[in-house]
């Protein structure tokens, strides 16, 4: 016999935990499908801010993560060879550390605090279909576990929370009317890490085209995450071991922060993680997380928003579950919600994610930014999102950066002008489309409405992120 439930969550990870634990708290019956068992890994780089605590503590699951004793990050930097841009971070609603947390250990917390809510849990069940109306709707799901089992749940709404393939957004139909390609690739390894007296700093660094990082996490490891320009994919694919101990051995920082740290895990890679926004609602369905939107790696700002915007959608769908209007309307207001907080930090991450050498502009602005007492820490709130990324690079400070680069005998001018030039194009283009946004969003949200409504018994296939 069908199951019924107020809201179905396909994807129990940090958005879907997350969407569990808002609609549980209101009283809402939920269940929620994931094709994994927990604890269990994915594809992340799992690097937080202060705002990520203050996530975990609004969904009550900060202490299940702080059990996991990860190491607390009191200062971050970004830095070349010669500059370094470390300081502290400034304090988001009484959090004033950042961290970095393994995947298996922080989902399995947030699926446990899902379930002390009272939402149902399912493990190692994947949809494969939805259940639509006379009229269209979505109502429920087909579904089938690993040991073959099928059944159907209803729904008065489906949330897909199944990350940047997700099977939801492909049974509904929906389409992105925002896409970025991404310009470098990711290929990351866990080292352990016995430098006790820097794991309380997360490192970036850049070198000419390179940028790489080491986040300090927790089972006394650090994860080197290595972000090289997507030309050199031949080079990984054609032995990764070997293109990642020359880019290491190539950032100076990064080799030096290295000394004593032994590799212990096999390298990931994944070439194509393109940034994008989906049209993310519709009669009976909804996607959080990186299934309605995904920013580049760069900034990692993915479990932050997966944690805020499934939150935010529970709670505004738990008050309109059993009017099917006001719940369109609430999830609407809940999508426009979303992209008007991340459609900056979006732009932003696309820009740093380039695969630029570091240009004369760039090289001035570290340094004058390394000699502010406060210059670290504003870039941080940045990636705090306490400010926008225009209050800190604001035209004025851009003027005077290029004025110190101008100056610099070490600078080739023409150089510098030609960078000049491609970045006011890159600004004129970015606020472009900043303008066109709103008006792209509501044309990808007309096609779509008026396109049929996809087979509801389509199977959901198992496409996993691209890795190597």
């Amino acid at each position: 016999m069908p199951e019924t439930t107020d809201v179905l969550v396909v994807g129990a990870r940090c958005a879907g935990s997350a969407a569990a634990i808002a609609l549980a708290r209101r009283g809402r019956a939920v269940i929620a499908l994931d094709g994994a068992s927990f604890p269990s890994d994915t594809l992340s780089t799992h690097l937080f801010f202060p705002n990520h605590w203050a996530e975990l503590e609004r969904l009550g699951a900060r202490d299940r993560v702080m059990a996991l004793d990860p190491p607390l990050h009191t200062a971050a930097g970004l830095g070349t060879e010669t500059v370094d841009v470390t300081g502290p971070f400034s304090s988001y609603e009484g959090f004033a550390h950042g961290s970095c947390v393994r995947r298996p250990g922080l989902d399995n917390a947030l699926v446990e605090t899902a379930r002390e809510a009272g939402a149902e849990i399912r493990e190692r069940t994947r949809v494969t279909g939805l259940l639509r109306d006379a009229t269209g709707r979505v109502t429920g799901v087909r579904w089938r576990d690993r040991d073959g089992e099928e059944g159907e749940i209803h729904a008065k709404l489906v949330i897909g929370a199944d990350g940047r393939n997700s099977t939801i957004a492909r049974l509904v139909g929906t389409r992105a009317h925002h896409e970025w390609q991404n310009r470098r690739l990711m290929a990351f390894a866990y080292y352990d890490d016995p430098r006790d007296e820097l794991r309380h700093i997360a490192s970036q660094w850049r070198d000419e085209d390179e940028l790489v990082t080491v986040f300090p996490c927790d089972g006394g490891q650090s994860v080197v995450l290595l972000m090289s320009p997507k030309r050199r994919e031949d080079e990984y694919q054609d032995d990764k071991e070997a293109a990642f101990d020359r880019t290491v051995a190539r950032v100076g920082p990064l080799a030096r922060r290295l000394e004593g740290c032994t590799r212990a895990s096999k390298i990931r890679v994944s070439y194509k993680h393109p940034a994008y926004f989906r049209h993310s609602h519709g009669p009976g369905w909804a996607l959080t997380g990186d299934a309605g939107h995904f920013k580049d790696p760069v900034t990692a700002q993915g479990i932050r928003d997966a944690l805020r915007f499934g939150r935010l959608l529970g709670e505004a769908a738990a008050p309109a579950l059993d009017d099917p209007a006001a719940l369109d309307r609430a999830l609407a207001a809940w999508e426009d919600d979303r992209d008007a907080q991340c459609l900056p930090m979006y732009q932003w991450a696309n820009g740093l994610g380039l695969a630029d050498d570091v240009s004369p502009i760039e090289a001035t602005a570290y340094a004058w930014l390394a000699a502010r007492p406060d210059g670290p820490t504003e870039v941080l709130d940045v990636f705090s999102r306490k400010r926008l990324p225009g209050e800190v690079f604001t035209p004025s400070r851009l003027v005077r950066w290029l004025a110190g680069a101008v100056r610099d005998p070490e600078i080739d001018n023409r150089r510098l002008w030609t960078t000049l030039k491609r970045d006011v194009r890159r600004e004129g283009a970015r606020l472009v489309e900043e303008r066109r946004f709103a008006r792209r969003k509501a044309a990808s949200a007309a096609a779509f409405r008026a396109a049929p409504a996809p087979a509801s018994s389509a199977p959901a296939d198992d496409r996993r992120p691209a890795l190597a």
